[in-house]
């Protein structure tokens, strides 16, 4: 089977053509969420060609689900009480106890005392656990470097100018979330 990423996000999102011979409004919709799905569809046919470079460091690692979740939390959100990042994992704390004590074997996340009060701990990532954080993040880049370094100059600057626009919008959407209630 051929993937036609484009097709399947085009009939995933109800897009239909009309074979109007002059634009009108519906057409014009229809013609827009077409290109909508035709990038879409090239984006997962990208992360299909990609997978096996993306996922290796991630199989390598051997880390459950858990654990997993643990340490990307600690890697976007730093060090942090025990409780919070309990809370934040909807587990117990004698559940994370666990995990966080199989994590500080494998040396990826220390437990130290909070400075302002003892009786807490904040789990933190390690050096080792940071290294294997980043590199699960950013595995596939070499592939995706040698894939753009065989472009033109004239197609990167469209690469560059197209992702400069979706940056923009994913920016203004992450601070729309982030604003106070009544604020945008």
């Amino acid at each position: 089977m051929v993937f036609d990423g484009g097709r399947l996000i085009a009939s995933v999102i109800g897009w239909t053509h009309h074979g109007h011979q002059h634009v009108t409004e519906e057409q014009s919709l229809s013609e827009k969420e077409q290109l909508i799905a035709d990038i879409m569809g090239a984006h997962i046919r990208l992360e299909q060609l990609f997978a096996d470079d993306r996922s290796q460091p991630l199989f390598a690692s051997h880390l459950t689900m858990s654990q997993l979740k643990i340490l990307v939390l600690l890697s976007r959100q730093g060090a942090m009480p025990g409780g919070a990042l309990a809370r934040m994992m909807g587990v117990g704390a004698a559940a994370l106890s666990g995990m966080i004590d199989r994590l500080v074997v494998q040396d990826l996340v220390t437990r130290t005392e909070d400075l302002n009060d003892r009786r807490i701990r904040r789990i933190g990532l390690t050096k080792a656990g940071t290294e294997l954080i980043e590199g699960i993040i950013t595995a596939g880049v070499k592939k995706q470097r040698e894939l753009l370094s065989r472009l033109t100059a004239e197609e990167l600057a469209v690469v560059s100018r197209a992702s400069a626009l979706l940056v923009r919008e994913a920016t203004r959407i992450a601070e729309r979330k982030e604003a106070p209630s009544g604020e945008v």
